[in-house]
């Protein structure tokens, strides 16, 4: 975008949309550092499942 759409919207519509932009910024990260840790819990549990599915014993039929 160029540089003159920033200055003209924020002196057009005061120092509120900077701090909606802000807003959003700070959401995208915290959904960011959500997922991440979500992935790396699906990680962990699948690795505990496999762990567990391998010690349990197996039926003969």
């Amino acid at each position: 975008m160029a540089e003159g759409f920033w200055i003209t919207l924020v002196t057009e519509h005061g120092p509120w949309v900077l701090l909606v932009f802000y807003l959003l910024f700070r959401d995208h990260q915290k959904d960011d550092a959500t997922r991440s840790i979500l992935n790396r819990n699906t990680e962990i549990i699948v690795e505990i499942t496999t762990l567990i599915r391998e010690r349990l014993p197996r039926d003969r039929v």
